[in-house]
């Protein structure tokens, strides 16, 4: 006589989050891309954006005549790194981006060759013109004071490292929600899963539980990392800003499922991944401001996800602000959750 089958102790959703959790704890991949990776990409632009002097400009000076009374007066300027080229070598220079500005002409008039388009161009425009007007016997009516701001806030790496964040909780989101359901789709698991009691829900709802479990590590690394090295600090509720990583993580999964409802390779979903993310890599203002853009796109680009996670996150770790102040942005976040959600489930196939 046949031994009796063991039912799952659990609920399906218990056993389901538990074998997600596990499955990707198997994976080394996944492991470094969800928290060794992100460590690393703050590490390197943390590091590369941190506090330090100014660099100086670099700048040309074509052989002439005046060649060098003008390098004696810009070498006084302590904004200005300059070099006397030939006019060739100078403009070869200056196209390839290497110098800022390129002083010409033989006359006591110099003449600049620069890109106006490029800032550090406008700047470097400025800083020579102050240089030598000042070299040919200029005086300024009054020199005024410098206060340097340099409190948490102001600084570029607490403007970066939030954007890490929430560029962090977005990849892993999309892609560890998408790529484990297409995977398990090709191996032709999702449909086993049909013949047991198991609802669609209790699959699709463990993926988001366990990939909140792994949420809170991830987020709770970077955080301490930051804070113990550069000295960046969350300044308002904890509680507000875990809710925050909470609705944000909760809102990429749903767009991952969403993307990976229907998908049935590998390539497919990873190509879906990309035209999601790409336009907010580049406008949600992960490492710049998306107040550049035209005031036509911007609102637009406060309605993506990742802009309203970026500026909730920005606004409790460095303002300290309330729920009041997030709650637009939590309510984006909320809307496309649940929008992602229903229409993932609706249209979700198992094979």
């Amino acid at each position: 006589m046949s031994e009796p089958v063991k039912r799952p102790t659990h609920h399906p959703l218990v056993e389901m989050t538990i074998i997600r959790l596990k499955e990707f704890l198997r994976e080394p991949d996944a492991v470094f891309w969800v928290f060794v990776f992100p460590l690393l990409l703050t590490v390197a632009l943390g590091f590369a954006f941190r506090e330090k002097p100014p660099e100086r400009i670099p700048v040309g000076i074509v052989d002439g005549p005046q060649a060098k009374v003008r390098l004696a007066m810009m070498q006084k300027s302590p904004a200005l790194q300059v070099r006397i080229y030939s006019v060739e070598a100078g403009r070869e220079e200056l196209r390839r981006g290497k110098i800022s500005l390129l002083v010409e002409g033989d006359g006591p008039q110099p003449v600049y060759r620069f890109d106006p388009t490029r800032p550090e161009s406008r700047t470097a425009r400025v800083e020579v013109d102050d240089a030598l007007q000042k070299g040919a016997g200029r005086r300024d009516a009054f020199k005024a004071k410098e206060t340097h701001a340099s409190e948490q806030g102001s600084r570029y790496i607490d403007f970066l490292v939030p954007g890490l964040l929430g560029m962090n909780i977005m990849g892993t989101g999309m892609w560890s929600i998408g790529f484990a359901t297409v995977n398990a789709r090709l191996r032709k698991l999702l449909k086993r899963f049909i013949a047991t009691p198991m609802r669609k829900t209790h699959f699709l709802f463990s993926q988001f539980l366990a990939r909140l479990v792994f949420l809170i590590i991830e987020v709770t690394v970077v955080v301490v990392f930051a804070w113990l090295v550069f000295d960046v600090e969350v300044r308002g509720s904890l509680w507000l800003f875990a809710v925050t990583c909470l609705i944000g993580g909760a809102s990429f999964a749903a767009i991952g499922l969403l993307i990976a409802s229907r998908a049935r390779t590998l390539e497919a979903v990873s190509g879906l991944m990309n035209v999601v993310m790409m336009p907010m890599w580049i406008c949600s203002g992960v490492f710049f401001s998306y107040e550049r853009f035209p005031d036509a796109v911007k609102p637009l680009i406060r309605a993506l996800p990742l802009t309203a996670l970026t500026d909730a996150l920005r606004a409790v770790m460095n303002d300290a602000a309330g729920i009041a102040t997030v709650g637009p942005q939590l309510l984006n976040l909320l809307a496309w959750t649940v929008v992602s959600s229903i229409v993932g489930l609706k249209i979700f196939r198992w094979q």
